[in-house]
């Protein structure tokens, strides 16, 4: 059962507790609420500021697991208050652990300062759970997908397209990493989980996969410098570093050009490209 009164007193307080600078939002001018406002708290959870606020006051319909997931990500929560607040909420929590999609504070904070390079947070099975603008810029939205073409493992044997992003050089390489790493995550995980069916459906759909599968490699990487194939600007040659948080499986995943290179200028092209798309975008005109 729900408890209206602790779930409103609750969402309050983390509101309250939060600064812009922790949710990657600028301060701006003459700030006089205590912590984040309650429409950049809607902002932050992809819901409307008119539901939010009837929440904080103890009224508007039950909410869905689904809308308090999205709530308990937008306050940048953590594993425990994440699951405090869907008791509070009437639901159970959900599960922990490698199939989580609630990504910890700690990198949320890192990615919330990432505004200058292209940035995503993937988790183990390689679906895109966030991405910078510049991300998006650099390689499309990569959050949009459902069903198993979120793992782009799935969407690099299935899906032709998908290999336009990257040099036609490195594509044999990739696919070797791929299915490397899909036989490493699906025997760490077990028969059935996700890793498992995910692999399986490749064995069925992609006779390429099948037979790197068949060859049992393990442990082939990525170089750190990777090759993209803009639309627009070619081939840009960046550098990936990685930061693994381990508790949830989730890797932040940053590109960077050396400065002074051609890359570099077209990286700096590239923020400007990116912010004039979604200018028109977001125009009523457009």
């Amino acid at each position: 059962m729900i408890d209206r009164g602790g779930l409103a007193e609750f969402l309050r307080h983390r509101r309250e507790s939060l600064q812009p600078e922790d949710v990657g939002l600028p301060r701006g001018q003459r700030r006089r609420t205590t912590g984040l406002r309650r429409e950049e708290v809607a902002t932050l959870c992809h819901i409307s500021a008119d539901y939010y606020s009837r929440l904080e006051r103890q009224r508007g319909p039950h909410p869905s697991e689904q809308m308090i997931a999205s709530i308990a990500q937008g306050l940048h929560l953590s594993l425990d208050e994440r699951d405090h607040l869907f008791r509070l909420a009437g639901h159970n929590p959900p599960t922990r652990g490698s199939t989580s999609e609630h990504i910890s504070p700690g990198l949320l904070r890192i990615f919330d300062r990432l505004t200058d390079s292209p940035a995503e947070i993937v988790t183990e099975l390689g679906e895109t759970l966030r991405q910078t603008p510049l991300g998006v810029a650099l390689t499309g939205d990569l959050t949009r997908y459902t069903g198993p073409a979120r793992s782009i493992a799935y969407r690099w044997f299935t899906d032709p397209a998908s290999r336009t992003l990257y040099h036609p050089d490195d594509h044999e390489r990739i696919s070797r990493v791929f299915a490397s790493g899909a036989r490493k995550i699906a025997t760490l995980r077990g028969p059935g989980s996700r890793a498992a069916g995910i692999a399986n459906l490749l064995l069925d759909q992609s006779p390429e996969f099948a037979s790197l599968w068949s060859e049992h490699e393990v442990g082939v990487g990525f170089d750190h410098a990777k090759r993209f194939v803009h639309p627009e600007l070619g081939v840009l040659e960046l550098t990936c570093q990685a930061l693994l948080d381990p508790d949830q499986s989730h890797t932040l995943l940053v590109f960077t050009a050396v400065p002074g290179s051609e890359s570099y200028e077209k990286l700096q092209l590239l923020s400007v490209i990116g912010t004039q798309r979604i200018t028109q975008r977001s125009s009523p005109n457009a």
